[in-house]
């Protein structure tokens, strides 16, 4: 738990994680329940939704294990204007990498309150994401994601920023058709 520059008891810290637990647990299910509009509105008007391709880099190399962000070609780089079209797309019923529907578990896991101020709440996570498609399509990642949320009156909180980080950093998927 963080305790916020001391001001928070212990119970409000408990309070914190469990609103957090919830808001990410509800993220989880929405997408699994294919309500991306509804998941689409837990997500902030400047959002910066990003996932970095990974390297294999030898011992030390730390600084060079991410693409640079803005700078580099990412797996993702998105607003939240890019994937509302994502999702409008995926709604109309003539998305090919969705006809037919895929099946969709989002586990998330490890949240954890790393930091408090005024941008929002630093939230790490862990997920393993599984997709079933068609008889034998599978596809799963996991990793870790980097979340700074807002609060607000309507869904408690909106993500502004999202770092998804994967274990693996190449992607076997034909297409890359779920969120994080």
């Amino acid at each position: 738990m963080v305790n916020v520059g001391g001001k928070q008891t212990m119970l409000e810290d408990l309070i914190l994680q469990h609103e957090l637990e919830q808001f990410c647990y509800l993220e989880a299910r929405l997408l699994d329940e294919r309500r991306l509009t509804e998941w689409l509105d837990l997500l902030s008007e400047d959002l910066d939704y990003w996932m970095p391709m990974r390297r294999n880099i030898k011992f030390g190399d730390w600084d060079k294990e991410f693409t640079d962000h803005h700078k580099e070609i990412n797996w993702f780089d998105e607003t939240k204007d890019i994937i509302a079209g994502r999702i409008r797309q995926i709604n109309t019923g003539v998305h090919w990498p969705e006809e037919p529907v895929s099946r969709f578990e989002h586990l998330i896991t490890n949240i954890e309150v790393v930091s408090e101020d005024a941008d929002g709440i630093r939230v790490n996570s862990k997920f393993h994401v599984y997709q079933n498609r068609l008889q034998d399509e599978i596809n799963q990642w996991v990793g870790r994601r980097e979340d700074l949320l807002r609060r607000d009156p309507d869904t408690k909180f909106k993500v502004v920023k999202r770092k998804i980080i994967l274990a693996q950093n190449v992607m076997l998927p034909k297409v890359v058709n779920t969120f994080f």
